[in-house]
């Protein structure tokens, strides 16, 4: 059984299909670039000023979300990763944070492990269906068109911080 949504002091995202839409761009000289929505960046900033944390743990690697993590001042990244279960479990040895005090944004098979070791598993409207299954939380919009941002307000709101997230704001 999931947690409260209440309870979650720290959001882990996948990249691929949740900060992103899953395309994978590739320029004439090779070079891999990613697009990010703008407005789950402003979601990213507005959690973390609220106190809370964020981590990002993806299967691929590249410079692209190395400089939009920099961008969001998220630090805890774990690129390349295999296993995502052991990636969080690993975070919470450093932070402190127990699992059930995570939740996990995802979108296909490689997040499985993640989303059952969290205490609230949370899934991209376009996700696989064998992550919807495993989903206490689905949002309306899709991966990498401001899901994240979906995701965080219904954080923010179970929190019952809404109204001084605006505030911060006015």
């Amino acid at each position: 059984m999931a947690a409260h949504p209440s309870t979650i002091r720290l959001l882990a995202l996948d990249v691929d299909g949740v900060l992103t839409d899953g395309s994978i761009l590739i320029d004439d000289t090779g070079r891999e670039t990613k697009r990010f929505n703008i407005r789950d960046g402003f979601g990213l900033r507005l959690w973390a000023r609220l106190g809370f944390h964020t981590a990002i743990i993806t299967g691929r690697s590249g410079p692209a979300l190395h400089h939009r993590a920099a961008e969001l001042k998220i630090s805890e990244i774990v690129q390349g990763c295999t296993d995502k279960g052991a990636a969080l479990e690993s975070l919470a040895s450093r932070t402190g944070l127990a699992l059930r005090e995570m939740a996990f944004l995802g979108d296909d098979w490689p997040d499985i492990s993640a989303l059952s070791r969290v205490g609230y598993p949370m899934a991209v409207a376009d996700a696989a269906p064998e992550i919807l299954a495993l989903a206490a939380y689905i949002t309306r919009r899709p991966g990498g068109r401001g899901a994240v941002r979906e995701a965080i307000e219904h954080l923010i709101g179970a929190h019952g911080l809404m109204e001084r997230a605006r505030a911060l704001y006015d």
